[in-house]
């Protein structure tokens, strides 16, 4: 029970200090006049100011409410390191046990796990949330166990009570960490991409001045060099294809060290090409021609080389050679001796004139053998006896003419196997697509017909040669989709697949197993002209294995995801293909730094009267500190007692009744009246 003297004025206070100077004014005059009766006129005075404040006595009953503490335990990444785990939990289930026997204490335990994508330790968030649930006027302390790391000191809340750090770890614990400085997201293939790595030995580690690296490049066998201790190292690289290039570097394991999960350094850079170096052979001039000078020369990153005939041999106008050219066009410097530096050749209806000897059209077929691309645009002249079949590069073409061309009007549809390759797969609705007017008949001799034309004739035909590849296009009528003949057609994305498929690049293979990374899951691809795939066999960074079947989401394309909870690099196997991923970030933020320590804590906990102190030197003793004392010392910690309580009733009862206060009044203004009166 708690007793309170209030006071509820009937009169603004202003008012009644005012009234209380009149009176002391009005006793100081009527001393000085030596008036007898003062002293009673005085007490009736104090009498009507104490009525108009009104006293009362509160009575409350209380009832006293326990402190609390919260206990944030750190159960994070870097936790789980070495005996850090244990230590933590045999530290928390005893401070608990001890703060639990405390008379008027309640204890709160929060748990700080990592969450989202690469965010480390939280653990001033997961401090901040658990005041958030609790009154604030009851909480005594803080005490936080963890090995330091705390990756959120700016989220750091304002604290009515000390917050101190219980240190997991030994001051002798030492690591090693691959560090990747810098590495860029792109590079361009045949050139040098300069990526900056850095091995570093944290704590208390054994005087070391170099040791090994293992770089690998898409899971291949690695390759190992030396490389010093602390210091940055430059490492000059080409990339080996276009697309994804997934490049690991690691370090081995060295006795003693606390973990070799920061060993291993991954990243991916996409390789681009930097110019696409076409060569444009145009024979007898047609629409088509200036279709595909525009096409080609409207894109910056293409280097166009146009071998056009200006005036076949056969043809006698009297204009003298000179005047044609400026210079003799290099045509054996062309395709012979520079044939290899183009990434794409097109035959844009071009036929045996005499002009390219028998010699250059077989190194032309040779470079496609080599690994080149050639793209046959077909006219009529293709099935005639001056066709380019009928030359040494015939031997590379996919069909053969068989000397009939087709003149009606028809269009152009996308074949079943062209529903499943990516080239032509998705490439908008074919009934909406104009029509063409002109078809070469082929006899197929080898690859994969994707697209078709009158009375369903080969009409895109695309094969393997060797290394290299070939496109045959039985029409020289493509030009009417640019110019939106009945509507037009998708003949730009037509010929940037076919030019991409040509150059090999990966997201355009009709046979590949793909993987894309977001987060920690990846989204697995199996394209295929086949009907079925079989099942992928997914191996993770640490050697387990899983086997994930695939489901069909569209015509030739397969698809499953999968959702890792290791961070590096994975391997899948689907048949005779494979391909690798690395899932997590490069460096994750709970091994950049590994060793335990205070100093990242310590500023804040200065400021809160708090102190650092570490587990293996034994548990600190707790005590009671008052608010704005010093909470930490050697061997021990404080909490701050709150004395927060819940009041269960309240009474009220009045100090001067108003029948009291008037009998007072009148007594003593009587009195003072009788006896100044007898003076």
């Amino acid at each position: 029970m708690t007793n309170l003297v209030v006071f509820d004025p009937l009169l603004p206070m202003p008012v009644l200090i005012a009234l209380a100077v009149a009176l002391v004014a009005g006793l100081a005059l009527a001393i000085w006049r030596g008036l007898s009766g003062w002293a009673l006129r005085a007490l009736a005075g104090a009498a009507i100011l104490g009525a108009i404040a009104q006293p009362s006595l509160v009575r409350e009953d209380r009832a006293p409410l326990d402190d609390i503490v919260i206990v944030a335990v750190d159960a994070s990444d870097s936790q789980q390191l070495a005996d850090r785990a244990e230590t933590t939990e045999a530290a928390a289930a005893d401070l608990i046990a001890r703060l639990d026997a405390r008379d008027g204490t309640t204890t709160r335990r929060v748990d700080i796990v990592n969450e989202g994508e690469n965010l480390g330790t939280q653990a001033m968030a997961a401090v901040s949330k658990a005041l958030a649930e609790e009154p604030r006027a009851r909480v005594s302390g803080v005490i936080l166990i963890s090995d330091g790391q705390v990756h959120d000191m700016d989220a750091t809340p304002s604290l009515p009570a000390p917050m101190h750090l219980l240190l997991t770890g030994s001051e002798e614990d030492w690591d090693r960490r691959m560090i990747v400085e810098n590495a860029p997201a792109f590079a361009i293939l045949g050139e040098e991409v300069l990526l900056t790595l850095r091995i570093e030995d944290q704590g208390a580690a054994p005087a070391a001045t170099q040791t090994v690296i293992d770089i690998a490049v898409d899971g291949e066998e690695p390759q190992r060099f030396n490389m010093p201790i602390g210091q940055n190292v430059n490492l000059p690289i080409r990339l080996p294809h276009g697309g994804r290039n997934v490049i690991e570097f690691s370090t081995p394991a060295v006795d003693g060290e606390l973990t070799d999960r920061n060993n291993r350094a991954l990243i991916q850079i996409n390789g681009v090409r930097d110019r696409l170096r076409v060569l444009l052979v145009s024979g007898e001039p047609h629409a088509g021609t200036r279709t595909w000078r525009n096409l080609l020369k409207s894109d910056s990153s293409v280097d166009l080389v146009h071998f056009t005939i200006l005036r076949p041999p056969d043809k006698q106008d009297g204009v003298p050679v000179s005047d044609l050219s400026l210079i003799a066009f290099p045509t054996r410097e062309l395709f012979l001796d520079k044939v290899d530096d183009f990434d794409l050749i097109i035959f844009d209806r071009y036929k045996r004139r005499g002009i390219l000897p028998a010699l250059y059209l077989d190194n032309v077929r040779g470079y496609i053998e080599r690994g080149g691309a050639v793209l046959i645009n077909a006219g009529p002249d293709f099935a005639s006896a001056d066709s380019l079949f009928r030359s040494p590069l015939g031997q590379a073409l996919p069909g053969e003419p068989t000397a009939r061309v087709v003149e009606r009007a028809f269009a152009p549809t996308v074949t079943e196997i062209g529903d499943r390759h990516p080239v032509t797969a998705g490439l908008g609705t074919p009934a909406d697509w104009g029509r063409w007017l002109r078809q070469v008949e082929l006899s197929p001799r080898s690859g994969d017909i994707v697209m078709s034309g009158v009375d369903d004739a080969p009409l895109l035909m695309l094969d393997r040669v060797g290394e290299g590849r070939v496109a045959l296009l039985a029409s020289d009528q493509a030009w009417l989709w640019s110019r939106g003949y009945e509507g037009g057609g998708p003949q730009l994305e037509l010929l940037r697949r076919l030019a991409h498929w040509m150059m090999k690049e990966p997201d355009l293979e009709e046979e590949a197993l793909l993987a894309e990374a977001t987060g920690q899951t990846m989204r697995i691809i199996r394209r295929t002209l086949g009907e079925n795939v079989g099942d992928v066999t997914l191996t993770s960074p640490s050697g387990r294995t899983f086997t994930l079947p695939l489901a069909e989401s569209a015509p030739g394309r397969f698809e499953t995801t999968f959702t890792g909870t290791e961070i590096g690099l994975y391997r899948l196997e689907e048949g005779e293909h494979s391909t690798v991923i690395g899932l997590g970030p490069a460096s994750p933020k709970e091994f950049e730094a590994t060793i335990s320590t205070g100093e990242v804590v310590a500023p804040a906990l200065e400021s809160m009267r708090g102190g650092v102190h570490r587990l293996e030197n034994g548990a600190p003793r707790i005590r009671e500190v008052r608010e704005g004392r010093p909470a930490a010392g050697r061997g021990w910690i404080g909490l701050t007692p709150r004395a927060a309580y819940e009041t269960l009733s309240v009474s009220h009862t009045s100090l001067l009744p108003a029948w009291l206060v008037l009998l007072v009044i009148a007594a003593l203004t009587i009195g003072a009246w009788l006896r100044e009166g007898r003076s």
